[in-house]
């Protein structure tokens, strides 16, 4: 059964999402193709001002950098010594509350003060302690680096949803952790990248405070999400000095077809219609030494990492730094492999300490994960408390929505299609038809019906209304990628400045239109449903069209708000506008909408669980609070609002 529906929503999904690739698609071909042509010819003056606008530009997509950090609070809680090196035990909060685990590993064969590196973890569940990482870490150390290495937020000791009777990971540690907290993120009009940057920018704080360290040599260094981070780094962090990025960099021309959009701190939104790709990370360091390494069988296209390293060689060019733009591939798969590590050293060595080196790695033990443990149970959760990206986010939206716009001016059609980045396009996204009652003479009310079961349909028509019933796809996986359609389309329309609740819009307006027009459809009697997400695409729909004379809004989630509350929200990629809770939420549109009737009806929790009447009532006041239990048909529940055709009333 479960491979049957999976078949299914295949089915369903294959048909319409073409048309919603090929759109975004072209968006994304038309903002590469301007950003290439502004490329072309560049003098040094223009590749400086390109330079000085990519960190302000880039750090507003993310929400930019917190403002107020509190202090470090950096504490060594215990030590050991190794052949060359030694192992301190750091913890310091980047945030108040923001508890980052790393270890230092410093010097013993050297003395100070010593050159750095900031080495940041790609997603291994156990973060800086991963055995591949420890090799950089302690062969950097024997070569006269110290090194600073952190575990991300999601990684490591740094669990933020942690089973307290099991000890694991409730969301899944890593990628899903990130995808789980990301989406939450882009409601308040931040992102989980910034958390990421930010807690690698007071690792740089922290290095400056040592007198050991010398501040003007620190370099950073990551594979695959920490390769992203490293680039991130480059961008945002003028202090560094070198950055070495690994099995990340790669262009979106290849990237966006196959295998698609990653994880949740790999897209900003807006990102490509900026004029922005891969390459600007390091023009934005230019003309510091950046160093791509990359693997020929890479799921990041090799193609695409062959072509970025052309464009910032060209740019390092420009700015009479070249040998600043390095670049290394190995054929073999994505990881941080012994030939790029070696490639990575001679790097560093190279423009930190002003030696030319063969790069060799030496033979290295590695430790137990429990040997490198900053906290006592191993998990900053259980031993420390504290922040999580989660709970941050959660305060931020507290704090925006008690001054979001529409809390003082209402809700406005400006706002509105800002947020859901709404654009008319003749384009069909979705697939829809109108199925007209075979009963009856004169002009039928009508239906919008967004994603209503068949059966229910049937009902409409049979209680003698027209139904234009349009169905979004449901959510499959492909194959070659790991992550839901439904992901990487949501993606996509963030890249290139749209959304999905804007996309399914087109469709519902360029129907209500067509049902308006229609001869045998009274223009004055058009309502629309909505069912789950799809509900609040109705819910725009109706606030955008002054012509929807009612709504009915089933299985919808109670608020964006409640959603960046919980913990284990579910299927938010479906409904995410970012930023939206600056301006509004689901219940300000709803008291929008009077006088218009609006039937709210089995609401979800985060969860997808139905709420009690109160809790409903609480945030729509002015609506009809209802349930539909189980077994009872479309017309039992809704007979009020569909009034056998006749016009709704309250």
């Amino acid at each position: 059964m479960r491979n049957l529906l999976a078949f299914l929503a295949l089915a369903v999904s294959a048909h319409a999402q073409p048309a919603v690739d090929n759109y975004l698609s072209e968006l994304a071909e038309s903002a590469l193709g301007d950003r290439a042509a502004s490329l072309s010819h560049l003098t040094k003056a223009q590749a400086g001002q390109r330079r000085a606008g990519i960190r302000e530009k880039m750090l507003a997509e993310i929400g930019g950098l917190p403002v107020r950090s509190g202090p470090l609070q950096p504490r060594i809680v215990g030590s050991f010594t190794r052949p060359g090196y030694r192992v301190e035990k750091l913890v310091y909060q980047s945030l108040p509350g923001f508890h980052v685990t790393a270890n230092v590993y410093v010097p013993l064969n050297s003395q100070p003060p010593f050159p750095a590196l900031v080495g940041v973890a790609g997603h291994s569940a156990n973060g800086k302690a991963s055995a591949t990482y420890q090799h950089v870490w302690i062969t950097m150390a024997r070569r006269g680096f110290l090194v600073l290495a952190f575990d991300p937020p999601g990684q490591g000791e740094r669990s933020e949803t942690l089973d307290p009777d099991t000890g694991a990971s409730r969301g899944g540690i890593g990628v899903q952790e990130h995808i789980l907290t990301g989406s939450q993120c882009l409601l308040t009009g931040g992102h989980i990248a910034r958390y990421e940057i930010w807690d690698g920018m007071r690792a740089v704080d922290y290095l400056q405070t040592r007198r050991d360290v010398d501040s003007t040599k620190i370099a950073v260094a990551g594979n695959s999400g920490g390769g992203t981070q490293a680039a991130y780094l480059a961008m945002a962090d003028p202090r560094l000095a070198a950055i070495v990025s690994s099995c990340y960099m790669t262009s979106w021309k290849q990237l966006w077809y196959k295998p698609g959009p990653q994880d949740a701190e790999q897209v900003f939104p807006g990102f490509l219609k900026d004029g922005f790709d891969f390459p600007d990370f390091a023009f934005a360091a230019a003309p510091k030494p950046f160093l791509m390494t990359t693997a020929i069988r890479d799921f990041f296209p090799i193609e695409g990492a062959r072509r970025a390293y052309e464009e910032i060689r060209r740019f390092y060019g420009v700015l009479d730094a070249e040998a600043k733009a390095g670049y290394f591939e190995y054929d073999d798969t994505h990881g941080w492999s012994k030939p790029r590590r070696e490639a990575a050293y001679r790097w560093l060595e190279q423009w930190l300490m002003g030696r030319e080196s063969a790069g060799g790695e030496e033979e290295v033990e590695t430790e137990p994960e429990q040997n490198l443990y900053v906290t006592p149970t191993g998990q900053v959760l259980s031993s420390f408390g504290g922040e999580t990206t989660q709970s941050l986010n959660a305060k931020e939206a507290l704090r925006l929505y008690s001054r979001r716009a529409a809390n003082s001016g209402g809700v406005t059609r400006e706002m509105v299609i800002r947020r859901t980045q709404y654009s008319p396009t003749q384009t069909r996204f979705f697939d829809s038809q109108l199925q007209l009652p075979e009963n009856g003479n004169g002009k039928r009310p009508a239906i919008l019906a967004l994603n209503a079961a068949k059966e229910d349909i049937g009902e409409m028509l049979a209680a003698g209304f027209g139904v234009m019933a349009i169905r979004f796809p449901a959510s499959s996986i492909r194959p070659e990628s790991g992550y839901s359609s439904q992901w990487q389309t949501a993606n996509r329309a963030f890249l290139v400045g749209r959304t999905l609740i804007g996309l399914q819009l087109s469709d519902v307006l360029n129907e209500y239109t067509g049902l308006a027009a229609n001869p045998q459809i009274d223009s004055g009697r058009i309502r629309i449903y909505g069912r789950g997400p799809a509900a609040v695409t109705a819910l725009h729909a109706a606030f955008l069209t002054p012509g929807i004379e009612s709504a009915v809004l089933e299985g919808m989630p109670l608020s964006w708000l409640a959603a960046t509350q919980s913990k284990f929200p579910r299927g938010l990629i479906d409904i995410v506008l970012p930023g939206v809770l600056r301006d509004y939420d689901l219940p300000d549109l709803v008291t929008a909408l009077a006088p218009r009737p609006v039937w709210v009806v089995d609401a979800r929790n985060p969860s997808g669980v139905p709420l009690l009447e109160h809790a409903v009532k609480a945030q729509y006041p002015s609506a009809h609070v209802m349930y539909r239990p189980e077994g009872w048909t479309f017309r039992k529940v809704y007979a009020e609002w569909m009034g056998n055709g006749n016009r709704a009333q309250r």
